[in-house]
């Protein structure tokens, strides 16, 4: 077998390792997706497109030989229990020793990756979108490759795929090196064909009660919840505009940090986000043109039944005319009676507009997902 041969079934070798660690990553995070969900920390390691996931040591699968010193169960006489090898302490007071121990290993895992693992978990359906669906808008999508073309559209890496393979074919690049100068015949160029494109836009609103009832431990649930959510219609859509609004008395629109750190004092008034999120809906996202989606987030408390009479009155006339769903979802406190999802309950029981949800501690976000998303609207 020539050098250039080996060095070809080398690189094959090495893409077929990556691709078989891809799986075991994937599959691992599906094994464990209640706990990546439930994990806050996550969300301090995303980037811009990906999100680094903690995870054991992986190894790709092998035979692993030992010493085959004989003795020990299995080689000779034992007793049920007896260690395995000498030095294993079950209590954990073993001497110091100069071996490293397991270390967490950080995989990159795309924002794109997360949201079919999360699809493909719960169940999801794939959402069909309102309003501007029917508008559709040319784009030009490089869909092949093409031997001629302009030095922009130049395809480089297929470019030195294609030098690099026939190099190490001619036997003067292998595993030492060398240079690989691309011929005229290796030149590679993008080409494309115009294709029309539905067009669709989505906006969330997160509306939050943030009186003294709702504590740092509730804030966290709705954090987490509204990362793995933004994951969710962000892979559905397009274009996807965000706003957060929060509550006690009166309310207010703020900033993502804000929203997720801003603690009053006063009383609970549900209404009042209702009604600033029906005038945010009005005055910047045409319901003919948009997907809204309002997320609200409480423990369930409202001042009066008054104004829980109110809220429902702005749900059935003014926001469920306009939005794909309203999701409610019910952070446990304990100071929060919890009456208001009893309230929605009663009152939307029929109409699958509403969805709501209880969500009792970290454990609960998946279960609330999928009851907020599984609907496919």
């Amino acid at each position: 077998m020539s050098q250039g041969t080996e060095w070809a079934a080398m690189v094959q070798k090495i893409d077929l390792d990556h691709t078989r660690f891809r799986a075991i990553v994937k599959g691992a995070i599906r094994k464990d997706l209640r706990k990546h969900v439930a994990n806050g920390s996550l969300i301090a390691r995303r980037g811009a497109e990906t999100v680094s996931i903690p995870m054991p040591q992986i190894h790709l699968p092998r035979f692993r030989f030992g010493s085959n010193q004989g003795g020990g169960v299995g080689q000779g006489e034992g007793q049920v229990g007896e260690p395995l090898g000498p030095g294993e302490q079950a209590d954990g007071k073993g001497e110091a020793g100069e071996q490293g121990g397991e270390h967490a290993l950080e995989v990159e895992v795309s924002l794109e990756e997360l949201a079919k693992i999360l699809g493909e978990e719960l169940a999801l359906p794939r959402i069909q979108p309102k309003g501007k669906r029917q508008i559709t808008t040319q784009v030009n999508r490089y869909t092949g490759l093409r031997r001629v073309g302009p030095a922009s559209l130049r395809h480089v890496k297929r470019t030195f795929k294609r030098a690099l393979k026939r190099e190490i074919a001619s036997g003067r690049f292998g595993p030492a090196g060398g240079i690989v100068v691309p011929y005229p015949d290796d030149m590679r160029y993008r080409s494309w064909e115009p294709k029309l494109q539905p067009q669709s836009n989505a906006v969330i609103v997160y509306m939050m009660d943030v009186s003294g009832s709702m504590g740092d431990e509730q804030k966290e649930i709705v954090r987490i919840e509204a990362f793995w959510i933004d994951t969710w219609l962000k892979s559905q859509y397009r274009h996807i505009e965000t706003r957060y609004v929060v509550h006690d008395a009166e309310a207010k629109e703020v900033d993502e940090h804000t929203f997720f750190h801003l603690r009053e004092s006063g009383g609970t008034k549900i209404s009042s986000a209702y009604d600033l999120c029906n005038k945010i809906i009005d005055r910047d996202y045409p319901p003919a043109e948009w997907n809204i989606y309002p997320f609200h987030f409480s423990d369930g408390d409202n001042w009066s039944g008054g104004d829980t009479s109110r809220c429902l009155e702005l749900l059935k006339d003014q926001l469920l005319p306009k939005v794909n769903v309203f999701c409610y979802g019910q952070v446990r406190s304990t100071y929060g009676s919890g009456q208001f999802k009893n309230d929605l309950d009663s009152s939307f029981r029929d109409d699958d507009r509403v969805i709501t949800s209880e969500v009792p501690d970290k454990d609960g976000i998946v279960d609330s997902i999928k009851q907020f998303l599984g609907t496919g609207r």
